[in-house]
């Protein structure tokens, strides 16, 4: 399993307030959410994302309410793979289970800027930026993981052990 995107970059503590703002809570359409994705802290993410693009972040992405909303907004947004120096718990576990990729990788997290083409291998956690010809070793997702993110999340996955 792969991601290949573009990436946006921000900085440490982004917080689940900032990637999707608690007016909007009141959804829980993920194509709504989307609409409003990072709007906080970035007012060009949504006019800029792509299917596939990537976010990457210092320390502690995801930090602030447990809200589901927030990764949910994120993948419905197009993001491929979020990367990050290190996530919060709470935020690293609604990720894998909505389906959303996500690898830590300090590393990464300091030497890919904001418009690079990034590719990011979940089966080796090697991340490859292509703009600067560089790589980064992250940690790669156990198998199980990797099986409730290609089914789309927790549930769907559990659906399909039935």
């Amino acid at each position: 399993m792969n991601a290949k995107g573009i990436v946006f970059k921000y900085g440490d503590n982004v917080d689940t307030d900032v990637i999707i703002p608690a007016r909007y809570l009141n959804s829980s359409d993920p194509a709504e959410l989307a609409t409003h994705c990072m709007e906080d802290i970035d007012k060009e993410f949504v006019k800029k994302v792509q299917k596939g693009d990537i976010i990457v972040a210092e320390k502690n992405f995801g930090c602030g309410s447990s809200r589901e909303h927030a990764p949910i907004a994120i993948k419905a947004a197009g993001v491929s793979c979020v990367i990050a120096e290190t996530f919060a718990r709470i935020f690293y576990r609604n990720a894998i289970n909505i389906g959303l990729p996500i690898i830590e990788c300090a590393e990464a997290s300091k030497g890919i800027d904001a418009g690079d083409e990034v590719e990011v291998d979940f089966d080796s956690g090697m991340i490859y930026n292509r703009t600067k010809g560089t790589e980064f070793k992250g940690q790669p997702f156990p198998e199980f993981m990797q099986r409730i993110i290609a089914e789309g999340g927790l549930i769907p996955y559990i659906n399909s052990q039935k």
